[in-house]
């Protein structure tokens, strides 16, 4: 299995996402290492809009999610950027 299909998997069903969007921007970071040239799944953005933020602040938000992704973190994947919305919240 790929980090994308882990992190849905593990997002969708621990947080019930309305809405979950992850897309690899690992091609955007070619060059930032000597040997890296943008291939695979090592920078991901995610969008979600889920019921388990509200009322949550957004460094709750990013701990929970954070949290589901632990392990990828510690198998290569390097970087997430995570927008992490309740309904009715807007996602830019």
């Amino acid at each position: 299995m790929n980090f994308i299909d882990s992190i849905r998997s593990k997002i969708e069903g621990a947080l019930k996402p309305s809405s979950l969007e992850i897309v690899n921007e690992s091609h955007l970071h070619a060059g930032h290492q000597e040997k890296f040239d943008g291939s695979g799944e090592t920078h991901l953005r995610l969008r979600i809009v889920s019921d388990a933020f509200i009322g949550k602040s957004r460094v709750d938000r990013h701990r929970m999610i954070n949290e589901l992704v632990s392990e990828e973190m510690s198998n290569g994947l390097h970087a997430i950027a995570i927008e992490a919305k309740a309904p009715g919240e807007f996602i830019g």
